[in-house]
């Protein structure tokens, strides 16, 4: 198993495993959300990739945003995106990209990495817990009208 940044070339690979998650149609703009997400300094996607049938496939991707903080010494990493393909759950992939998540956060500063995960996600949760994340107090949420994702 190799763990490595995302390339232009993952973006179909994503967007499949993106449908798993339960966000459907995003063929049609995946290159370019994923080409703005590789220039973003402060965003790094990486892909889980197996070698399959001679063949090396994308199986698990995990994409983190670094937000610097100004009251608190520490930044901290937010999880935006991370799944790994139904068909390769209970191989440790995600094991391994929470673990270099974890890697790349500390060098970046962090001392803390946060996820938002839907209360639908029952084994998504069960999966943070056992790799110690802790549910955190309350997170708020506004939808900005005119924008062009409404």
């Amino acid at each position: 198993m190799l763990i490595r940044e995302v390339i232009i070339d993952d973006a179909i690979a994503i967007a499949i495993l993106l449908e798993q998650l339960g966000y459907p149609d995003t063929n049609g703009f995946i290159v370019p959300k994923v080409r703005q997400q590789l220039s973003h300094p402060d965003t790094l996607l990486l892909v889980a990739e197996k070698e399959l049938q001679k063949e090396r496939q994308v199986l698990g991707f995990i994409a983190l945003h670094f937000i610097p903080q100004l009251a608190l010494v520490g930044d901290f990493c937010r999880i935006s995106y991370f799944c790994v393909s139904e068909n390769a759950r209970g191989l440790g992939l995600g094991t391994k990209l929470i673990e270099r998540a974890e890697t790349e956060a500390k060098a970046r500063g962090c001392d803390r990495i946060e996820v938002h995960c839907h209360s639908r996600r029952k084994l998504a949760h069960q999966f943070y817990q056992q790799q110690g994340y802790q549910e955190s107090p309350k997170y708020l949420l506004k939808m900005i009208e005119g924008s062009n994702s409404s």
